[in-house]
């Protein structure tokens, strides 16, 4: 076996061992992959000498190992994300002159990882570590619209997991399924009024390699300084700079 188809092999295994919820018998990763039970088996001694995988003698089944662990950690540690979103939101508030932020999804909660301000500009309660209800904020809207709708009905399993703020926001799955139906209609999502009176955001949810919304990017701004063209410039900018950093993190942008 070269090197590299090798290669590639060890890394789908670690990715479909990655997705399931518990460990997998050998014969499960071979079919699953259409790879050969004798190349699995070598993959598998392999990855488990290295501590990227190992194998539960009694239930005859491999999982992810420590290794693999550790480099998750890192990635963690690293922040990966945050670097090559950093400059993307620093050009974004450049270009629009408003206040941009990127949320990450955190359980039913956008989680404010970075704020990029605007010299003059309202304050915002958008603070680094703050966390807000996701159906109250536009990013939010823009993740919430990308995920399955299994997930999304998980997610808010019945009226007790909404949150209202100054009056407004979903109360229901179903209400908050028509807001998800606008937003994938139009591309992007919006709020006004619901996180801080007066002020209006738009986002746009950036994409993993595997399709999967990891973060929203949004821009806030008063809402009686904005006209029709305005608007849709603002738009646009939230759009181009998601979709940069979908392509930055090895994902297809949607437009």
């Amino acid at each position: 076996m070269s090197p590299a188809p090798a290669v590639g092999q060890a890394l789908s295994v670690l990715k479909l061992l990655a997705r399931h919820a518990g460990p997998l018998p050998a014969a499960s990763i071979a079919r699953e992959l259409a790879l050969p039970r004798s190349t699995t088996y070598r993959l598998l001694t392999v990855m488990v000498a290295q501590g990227f995988v190992v194998h539960l003698p009694e239930e005859q089944r491999y999982g992810l190992g420590v290794a693999a662990f550790e480099l998750g950690s890192a990635y963690a540690r690293q922040e990966p994300m945050q670097r090559l979103a950093r400059p993307l939101l620093t050009r974004l508030a450049d270009r629009t002159g408003h206040s941009a932020h990127l949320v990450v999804l955190h359980g039913r909660d956008v989680l404010y990882v970075i704020e990029e301000r605007v010299a003059g500009r309202p304050s915002l309660v958008t603070d680094v570590g703050v966390r807000l209800p996701a159906t109250l904020t536009a990013s939010g809207l823009a993740i919430l619209a990308a995920l399955p709708p299994a997930q999304v009905r998980a997610l808010f399993p019945s009226a007790e997991a909404f949150v209202q703020r100054h009056g407004r926001g979903p109360t229901s799955l179903s209400s908050l399924r028509r807001l998800l139906v606008d937003v994938r209609a139009v591309g992007h999502a919006e709020e006004a009024h619901s996180v801080t009176a007066g002020l209006a955001s738009v986002a746009s949810a950036a994409r993993d390699h595997n399709g999967h919304p990891v973060a929203g990017i949004a821009v806030t701004y008063p809402v009686d300084e904005m006209d029709g063209r305005d608007h849709a410039e603002l738009v646009t900018a939230v759009h181009l700079c998601a979709d940069e950093l979908t392509r930055r993190l090895g994902g297809t942008p949607t437009g």
